[in-house]
């Protein structure tokens, strides 16, 4: 079975947790750690990308 594909603010988040050196899939407050970081990631994505893109 293949894997998903990933969203972008998803994958952005997963590069946010391996740019600090985080464990992007330990569980945190119940969530993937990733989760943590979606708020900055969405800040890039949203200074990076059209609205089309997001």
């Amino acid at each position: 079975m293949a894997a998903r594909k990933k969203p972008p603010l998803e994958r952005a988040a997963r590069a946010l947790c391996r740019f600090r050196g985080l464990p992007k899939d330990t569980r945190f407050n119940g969530l993937p750690m990733w989760h943590s970081t979606v708020s900055e990631a969405m800040v890039v994505l949203e200074a990076a990308l059209s609205p089309e893109q997001l």
